[in-house]
């Protein structure tokens, strides 16, 4: 079988743009942000059938995908057992015969994603590592408790050695369109963080338009966001491909005024293969080949890989194994 090569599968490593600084708040901007609801839809629904890769080119598609993956434990039940297994994963992501056949070397996914409490647990499983630990604060979901007590979650978590913070908006903000006040808390956050990257979780499954989440991501952005991300994974409505269009598009207008890239996270939702190949095809089209890297771009699933590692046996022997043979941890 002809191995992957390098021209399909780009090198893992980041690329080294400038950080996001943020800027001030640009109210004129804000106002001017909209979203054509039915023209972003009309796009979106040809968006599957658009792109189509098959075979070695499909493998090494979804080789990068496990790169890109956010491997996510955020359950009430998580101990530390549970989490050096999901590390372990995050180190072997896929079968090492599996790799070995498909001419790749050194994949690990994109980072561990997990509360506050399991950071140090993290941290020591992925030591010798590159792979960040992304700790979800700020009152993970809802993010309704005081900001001084989000702020301080912020800052434990950096002293437990996240290098990544997944912090949530209020909502309430956007709803009665108080951008000034979503601007000052967001970039206090971005101040809590330091050092370590701030993804910006909009829940725009709860922001009611598009119009809304047009305007939310600029915010977010001039208050120094590093990614601006979809969900939590626990409202109703998680990521989908017109709530991706709106913010991608915020993404390419941020950096044509500004000049800085921030990357963007899908989460919620996205188990397949066949989804992860839309969102990857997506990106290149609207964004670039930038943005085909982890320092851009993320997914926040754990399901997903499961079904890549199906996908890819597949392609590599004729036939699909049960789920049950590619578990998490």
């Amino acid at each position: 079988m002809q191995t992957l090569t390098h021209t399909l599968l780009p090198q893992l490593s980041a690329q080294g743009h400038p950080r996001n600084p943020g800027m001030p708040l640009d109210l004129d901007w804000v106002a001017s942000a909209q979203a054509n609801t039915s023209a972003i839809e009309r796009r979106a629904a040809t968006l599957p059938g658009r792109r189509s890769v098959k075979k070695d080119h499909q493998a090494a598609w979804l080789c990068k995908a496990v790169s890109l993956i956010d491997l996510t434990t955020l359950s009430g039940d998580d101990t530390a057992g549970r989490v050096q297994r999901l590390c372990a994963k995050a180190r072997q992501p896929v079968a090492p015969w599996m790799l070995e056949r498909l001419g790749m070397t050194g994949l690990t996914t994109g980072a561990v994603c997990v509360y506050h409490d399991m950071v140090a647990t993290a941290v020591r499983a992925l030591e010798g590592t590159a792979i960040p630990v992304a700790a979800v604060s700020t009152g993970f979901p809802a993010g309704l408790s005081p900001l001084h007590l989000r702020l301080a979650e912020i800052g434990e978590s950096v002293a437990d050695g996240a290098a990544e913070i997944d912090i949530v908006i209020s909502r309430r903000h956007v709803l009665t369109q108080n951008w000034q006040a979503l601007y000052d808390e967001t970039a206090a956050m971005r101040a809590a963080c330091g050092e370590a990257h701030m993804k910006a979780i909009l829940a725009t499954g709860e922001l009611g338009t598009l119009r809304n989440v047009a305007r939310a991501s600029l915010v977010c952005m001039m208050a120094g966001a590093d990614f601006i991300k979809t969900s939590t994974g626990k409202e109703g409505v998680n990521a989908t491909l017109p709530v991706t269009l709106t913010m991608v598009r915020a993404i390419r207008d941020y950096e044509d005024r500004t000049g800085f890239k921030v990357g963007y996270k899908p989460a919620g939702g996205i188990a397949k293969a066949k989804d992860a190949l839309v969102y990857l095809s997506m990106m290149k089209d609207e964004l670039g080949h930038d943005w085909l890297q982890p320092d851009l771009f993320r997914f926040g699933a754990s399901s997903l890989l499961g079904d890549i590692e199906r996908q890819l046996e597949h392609h590599l022997t004729g036939a699909y194994s049960a789920a049950n043979r590619h578990a998490m941890g």
